[in-house]
């Protein structure tokens, strides 16, 4: 079964442990601006993998399936 919508112009990833639906062709970039995260404020895992270069994001397609984690960094003393 796919995980891409039947119009194609959607896919359905996990999120933090929820599925989400963007639209097709989002990168991670597209995933943290549409969440109103600041990309140097946290770490992400995609697929298992941690994203250690933060200039990739918007070359990082997400596609049907994918499992993608979102660290947010806390600050405090």
């Amino acid at each position: 079964m796919s995980q891409q919508s039947v119009a194609d112009d959607t896919v359905s990833l996990t999120v933090n442990g929820e599925e989400r639906e963007l639209p097709a062709g989002s990168s991670v970039a597209d995933l943290l601006r549409a969440h109103q995260l600041d990309p140097r404020m946290v770490v992400v895992e995609h697929n298992r993998e941690i994203l250690r270069d933060r200039d990739s994001y918007p070359r990082v397609t997400l596609r049907g399936g994918d499992v993608v984690e979102i660290v947010h960094f806390v600050g405090g003393g």
